[in-house]
This record gives C-alpha cells, sequence and structure tokens, in this order.
C-alpha cells in the first residue's frame, strides 16, 4: 500500500490524483489531520486515515501496512519542522514502512540562508541514519511563487529585489505528477533525486521574459537589502516574514537554487512548465 500525507493539500493532493490515474485506489490511503476534509478521496475508495505530525500518537496507526509513505513537509512556519518530521520518521520505522518518501527542496543545505532549505537538509539526513530505505524529492523553487515575489511589475514596469541569482521555477504540479510516477516505480529511485524545470534564470532574465510577455519594458532593480526590507514593512508585510523572504534571495544569490536537472522532464515524458508559460497566463496558477 502507498500512504500519502498532507493531501488535503495542493501539492500532495494533485499527487493522490496522478497516483490514482497509475495504481487501484484499493492500494492508496491517505493520512491527514481532518478526513472531513478528504471526502472526495473517500468517495474514490482510496482509504483515510487520520495522521497528524504534532500528535505522534496518531501517526504508527495512520502508517500501518505501508509499503510507501510519502512525507509532505510541515507547513507550519510557527513549528518546529524538523521535529515534527522525526516524529514522522521514528512512526514510520515503528510501523515497519518499506520506504520513506519526502518532499524536499532543490536548496536542502545546513548553509543555506533560506530557513526551509536547513529544515529539508536536517530531515534528510535523518532519513539516510533511519536505516530505512528512502527517496527525498528536492523540487525547484515552485513557479507559482512569482506571483507574489515578483511584485506588481504590470502595473510599476519594474521588478524590484533584494538579491539576484539564477532560480530552476518548477511548477508545482509538474513535480506532483512526477512524485506519483515515483511511488509507482516501487522503489526505482533511491536517496535525494532532484525535480526542476530546465532553465535556472535570473531576475534580470526574468524581466527580460515580462518585457516580451507583456509588451512593454520591464526594469529590473537590485535594491539594498535593508531599503527593500522597510519598503515590504511599508506596504504590510510581517518584518518577520519580509526576512525569512530575503533568506530567499540571498540563497539565489549564493546558488543554491541555480542548478537543473533533466529527470523531471524525462519522469514526465514532456518539457516541464515554464517561466513564459507562468507569465503568459499567470492567472491559469
Amino acid at each position: 500500500m502507498i500512504i500519502v500525507t498532507g493531501a488535503t493539500g495542493a501539492l500532495n493532493g494533485t499527487t493522490v490524483d496522478h497516483l490514482l490515474e497509475r495504481v487501484p485506489a484499493s492500494d492508496v490511503a491517505v493520512a491527514v489531520r481532518d478526513p472531513r476534509r478528504a471526502q472526495r478521496f473517500a468517495d474514490l475508495g482510496v482509504t483515510v486515515r487520520h495522521g497528524d505530525y504534532a500528535d505522534a500518537g496518531s501517526l504508527r496507526e495512520a502508517f500501518a501496512g505501508a509499503d510507501q509513505l510519502l512525507l509532505v513537509s510541515a507547513s507550519d512556519p510557527h513549528a518546529d519542522a524538523v521535529a515534527l518530521h522525526r516524529a514522522a520518521i521514528d512512526a514510520a520505522l515503528a510501523a515497519g514502512v518499506g520506504r520513506i518518501l519526502y518532499t524536499s527542496h532543490q536548496g536542502a543545505s545546513p548553509d543555506t540562508p533560506f530557513a526551509p532549505g536547513r529544515v529539508h537538509a536536517a530531515t534528510e539526513a535523518a532519513l539516510a541514519a533511519s536505516g530505512t530505505p528512502w527517496t527525498s524529492l528536492r523540487n525547484g523553487f515552485y513557479l507559482h511563487s512569482l506571483a507574489w515575489l515578483l511584485g506588481d511589475w504590470r502595473t510599476s514596469g519594474v521588478i524590484r529585489v533584494p538579491a539576484d541569482g539564477r532560480v530552476s521555477w518548477t511548477a508545482r504540479s509538474d513535480a506532483a505528477e512526477a512524485a506519483a510516477i515515483v511511488l509507482a516505480s516501487d522503489g526505482a529511485y533511491d536517496g535525494a533525486i532532484t525535480l526542476t524545470a530546465a532553465e535556472a534564470p535570473t531576475f534580470a532574465e526574468l524581466a527580460g521574459v515580462a518585457t516580451d510577455v507583456s509588451g512593454r519594458r520591464v526594469a529590473i532593480e537590485v535594491v539594498d537589502p535593508e531599503h527593500w526590507i522597510a519598503a515590504q514593512v511599508a506596504a504590510g508585510a510581517d518584518e518577520r516574514m519580509a526576512r525569512f523572504l530575503l533568506g530567499m534571495y540571498e540563497a539565489a544569490s549564493r546558488g543554491f537554487f541555480a542548478g537543473t536537472d533533466p529527470l523531471l522532464g524525462a519522469l514526465l515524458g514532456r518539457e516541464p512548465r515554464t517561466v513564459r508559460e507562468e507569465l503568459t497566463a499567470p492567472e491559469a496558477h
């Protein structure tokens, strides 16, 4: 049996949808915090179980019988995500799970300025130390994030950032489909695998694409990080969140998101969604 956590969310919910195109519903279960929100899966014949990373006692039963278990990374910015992930890994070991898969990030590293990347690195280390077969899905930075990271460029004609660097912007829907393919492969992929789009443009290059698709000049401005923080706060952003985002830009400038890998396209059997497609039709995402 394949058990998927976080299936009421956008990423793993789409993964389950694609998984059901490949395996019978009777071979799939979802472990979610609120089973009522997973009724659509129950209607398709998928087993729905209660499982909450913050309630370790719920996890062993939720994971029982899993040949493969897909753990989604914790989304609560105020929680100790590494502790939650370790609790889930411990429960999986106690339940005798055959293989643990985890939704990680391309920039996973203990040295990255981007806080989630440090969480992913620590979680991958826990998986490697578990003694159980594991696969880490190192997804590229999600493409739909551009809708808010680029700001009001369509109105202002300016993309303003506190640092520039290459990012392999990757569609979440493509990553979700790839996860289903990996799950259906029954252990064909081991350890950390990288799933990215084919290109990793800089923000300056994004401005060039935005110019092409909008028909008007879009400029890039790289501003002082503290000035950028101040502008974000003045516009109503929480300073802590602004500094969190600053870590993303700093990680990009240091190359943590710059690499690309052909594996995603090979798994999908087509080219992954591109930045140009996203900026041409942002309303689709």
